[in-house]
């Protein structure tokens, strides 16, 4: 009777396993950041929902701006991912803009933004944060810019908010995104949809139909 083949057991590289701990930490920032608020976000607190000695989470981020910063940072990127993958799923034209600025909606409204927001208040009177929350928002606003040019600069130019589209979409939903923390009165649907109506004056006309 022949024996089964032994398939060596491959162990992980230390790069992989420093890859695996700094995930947990960075998603088990995110998690405090928004249950527990800046202030209540502590390093041991990481630490322990993470399953990480404190040794390895300080070996990795020494500082908690620098794992706060890194985490948000590391949720941006992910996001950003998923807006581009599901931008490249809609169809080339006039609509894929407009529907993007639902797909814009899902990313500024949820985790990413309100674990952004507490380090943007915490920033605020820390010179230290602000200094870092200032170079990943920067990134950030760069890649979003490469990417809305990629996405859109072949349909044609959208004339003179060519530039300024991206800011002024981030910053109109981020207000949104703000306002509902403490007011939610129900006209959100109604705002975005005459921000789409906005965007409409700006899109490209439609060449008309030959008629057969």
């Amino acid at each position: 009777m022949e024996r089964a083949a032994v398939v060596p057991i491959r162990r992980r590289t230390q790069a992989e396993r420093s890859a695996t701990t700094c995930g947990r930490l960075l998603d088990a920032t995110i998690d405090c950041l928004l249950d527990l608020g800046y202030a209540g976000t502590t390093t041991t607190e990481v630490s322990k929902r993470a399953g990480v000695s404190r040794g390895a989470q300080l070996h990795h981020y020494p500082t908690k701006a620098a794992l706060v910063t890194a985490a948000v940072e590391h949720l941006y990127m992910q996001r950003h991912a998923e807006f581009v993958a599901a931008m490249k799923k809609l169809p080339a034209g006039p609509d894929r803009l407009l529907a993007s600025i639902d797909l814009l909606w899902t990313m500024v409204s949820g985790r990413t933004f309100y674990a952004w927001l507490e380090l943007a208040v915490a920033a605020r009177t820390d010179p230290e944060l602000r200094e870092s929350v200032a170079a990943i928002t920067r990134r950030f606003t760069e890649t979003v810019d490469r990417t809305f040019a990629d996405l859109f600069g072949a349909e044609g130019a959208l004339g003179p908010v060519s530039d300024v589209g991206p800011a002024f979409a981030f910053a109109l939903m981020e207000g949104l995104a703000l306002h509902r923390i403490v007011l939610d009165d129900g006209r959100l649907p109604q705002i975005l949809e005459t921000f789409k109506n906005l965007a409409r004056l700006f899109l490209p006309p439609r060449a008309p139909k030959e008629r057969s």
